[in-house]
């Protein structure tokens, strides 16, 4: 395909969605991501003819736009400096833990934001470049919060949606970071923003209000003509990202899955309650709230191996980044403390697995538990409960869900959990893995019917019609913008 093809349609997210792989005799070759955006925007991609720009995952020189799996992928260059400032710094040492409720301190470095606004025009020049007359541009999430602005400077005849796969935060942490406006000014620069809850688009237009002075009314917010340029109403809402229920329950029906998972069990000693937890390593997750919860069932007498076990798989996640460092650490000692004091011989009290599985054998994993813990302190959505519960078509199993998730408001027959309320945290585990049989059945019928009714598919039809239909229509081009 020649440089210089465009499409009606372009997503733009901080990574592509693919990984160089090199293979033993040396050759190169891509292979598709893991992760929930990647594998919800392959189910919205398929069919649709489009472009995706974002950084391929090495530093330095991008390589030469490519066609994979008839998606057209326009890498972007973002050096190591970038890297480590725009990426590691800015974005996840900065904005991460604003958006996440302070759970660990955000700093603040000057150097990362100049390199943050580079990188972010950077993304905006590339989008221009491969975007079709009138296309619809798709940016997604807390990296690119400067791109739809840019892009309506370089393309005013595009349609920009952005969406916000994390929690928008309280106007008064947001009020911390010394680029608030800059960051408010580049989001409305969007047609159409979405965020997964409806507190998060609250959040954002209280924010707009209190440090633009903008108008806003329900949730639209109205910006005043200037500079030459019209005004415009930017409508900013709640549209809850999901799974792909259809493809994930055909895996988890397939003989080979359902025969792993009695291997998992097996393997496990064939104890009389599995509990699991998976989550990126993050400090967000609440990993160690729930492995203290453990410890002290443990140390009551309340469990006890062999007939309780703990499956922890935690992806590793940003390892450069000192907070994840500090969390690894610790995460490891509490795991060998339990396993030193409550293990017994051929009886493990937590598997601990620092390493990611592709999607047959966590599909497995997720049919082989009894209890699947899902306790973040702080989570846009969590697309694993959907997945737990698309995977249990047997309608077996229980789902504790921290009430700080966005999977909370849409799954409400969940076993809902305080994370932090380590006590009420223990119960909960106790009730989901004590329920009978008809509960456990009952409230995983109602569950698997919500996921179901509202998959990905689902969601990126909403967004795009929400795109689609926002308030302002934009120009036609008229040769004088970059072409």
């Amino acid at each position: 395909m020649a440089k210089g093809r465009t499409f009606d349609l372009v997503i733009a997210a901080n990574r592509l969605p693919v990984d160089r792989v090199v293979d033993s005799d040396g050759t190169e070759r891509w292979r598709r991501s893991p992760g929930g955006l990647v594998t919800a925007m392959d189910s919205v991609m398929r069919g649709r003819e489009g472009a995706w720009v974002g950084w391929a995952g090495d530093p330095g020189e991008a390589p030469t736009p490519f066609d994979e799996g008839g998606m057209w992928l326009h890498p972007v260059e973002i050096s190591q400096e970038e890297v480590e400032q725009y990426y590691e710094g800015f974005s996840n040492d900065t904005l991460w833990p604003i958006y996440h409720d302070v759970i660990v301190p955000a700093r603040f470095h000057r150097p990362w934001w100049v390199a943050y606004e580079r990188v972010n025009q950077r993304f905006a020049e590339a989008i221009a470049e491969v975007a079709a007359e009138g296309a619809l541009v798709w940016v997604h999430d807390y990296q690119l919060q400067l791109v739809p602005q840019l892009v309506r400077e370089l393309r005013p005849d595009v349609r920009i949606g952005w969406f916000n796969h994390i929690p928008f935060p309280p106007v008064e942490l947001f009020a911390q970071l010394p680029w608030r406006s800059r960051l408010l000014t580049g989001l409305l620069g969007a047609d159409y923003l979405g965020f997964q809850r409806t507190a998060d688009a609250q959040n954002f237009i209280r924010s707009c209000r209190r440090h633009l002075d903008a108008t806003t009314k329900g949730d639209t917010v109205t910006l005043p003509a200037a500079d030459g340029r019209p005004g415009r109403t930017v409508r900013a809402s709640a549209v809850p990202i999901s799974i792909d229920f259809r493809s994930l329950d055909e895996l988890a029906r397939s003989p080979a899955v359902k025969a792993r998972a009695q291997e998992i069990r097996a393997s496990l000693g064939n104890p009389e309650t599995l509990f699991l937890g998976v989550d990126r390593l993050d400090y967000t997750k609440g990993i160690r709230h729930r492995l203290k919860a453990y410890e002290e069932l443990l140390a009551e007498g309340t469990l006890s191996t062999p007939d309780v076990t703990f499956v922890q798989v935690a992806t590793p996640s940003r390892e450069r980044v000192d907070a994840y460092k500090r969390l690894r650490t610790e995460v490891e000692t509490t795991v060998g403390h339990i396993n030193g004091s409550y293990s017994t011989i051929g009886a493990q009290a937590v598997h601990y697995l620092h390493q990611s599985y592709p999607r047959e054998e966590m599909a497995a994993l997720f049919q082989a538990a009894d209890v699947m813990l899902v306790t973040p302190l702080r989570d846009g959505m969590n697309l694993v409960a959907k997945e737990y519960v698309t995977c249990r078509n047997d309608l077996g199993g229980a789902l504790v869900l921290s009430e700080f998730t966005g999977a909370w408001h849409e799954l409400h027959q969940a076993f809902v959990c305080n994370p932090h309320d380590i006590e009420g945290l223990k119960q909960t585990m106790l009730r989901a893995m004590s329920a009978s049989p008809k509960e456990k059945q009952r409230l995983m019928r109602a569950l698997r019917r919500r996921v179901s009714d509202h998959d990905v598919l689902v969601w990126a039809d909403r967004f795009l019609e929400n795109l689609r239909a926002a308030p302002d229509r934009p120009p036609r081009r008229t040769g004088k913008e970059r072409s």
